[in-house]
């Protein structure tokens, strides 16, 4: 992300204040979703695991199989998990985030964790961004100590 902004600061050049927006959020976000997309596809194309998933012994698989993801599936992936947080955030769009009532945070904060929540209540234990795109977490041998 940090390379993003780079991107953008060196087309739109560096603001004088942190108040004046000289880059469009839709500008933003929209080459933060191509970083993610390019750099957990790449990760999730190569071996299915980020160097986190590593550490933990997790592989992203197509559902029912070890193969690799898709570039479709890793890009739908990122896209669903992140639906809920955006869905999320939508009402501090309407109210003054500083005077929000409580009912506010807590509405916001089941939405924008109902994607991971889904897990609990699904018999196959799948995030709703997996059950969306086909995928599964799946947990890899240990690796033998040599």
């Amino acid at each position: 992300l940090m390379v993003t902004s780079a991107v953008l600061v060196a087309i739109h050049g560096p603001t004088e204040t942190a108040a004046v927006r000289t880059v469009p959020a839709w500008q933003q976000w929209s080459l933060a979703y191509v970083a993610l997309i390019g750099f957990y596809g790449t990760f999730w194309r190569q071996k299915g695991q980020t160097l986190g998933m590593q550490a933990w012994r997790v592989k992203l698989v197509p559902s029912g199989t070890s193969m690799r993801v898709t570039w479709g599936q890793a890009a739908g992936r990122i896209i669903a998990a992140s639906m809920p947080f955006i869905l999320g955030l939508m009402p501090y769009q309407v109210f003054d985030v500083n005077n929000a009532g409580l009912w506010i945070y807590i509405t916001t904060g089941v939405v924008a964790s109902c994607g991971f929540l889904w897990r609990f209540f699904n018999e196959d234990r799948l995030y709703l961004h997996d059950l969306v795109t086909g995928t599964e977490l799946m947990l890899t041998p240990p690796r033998k100590k040599s």
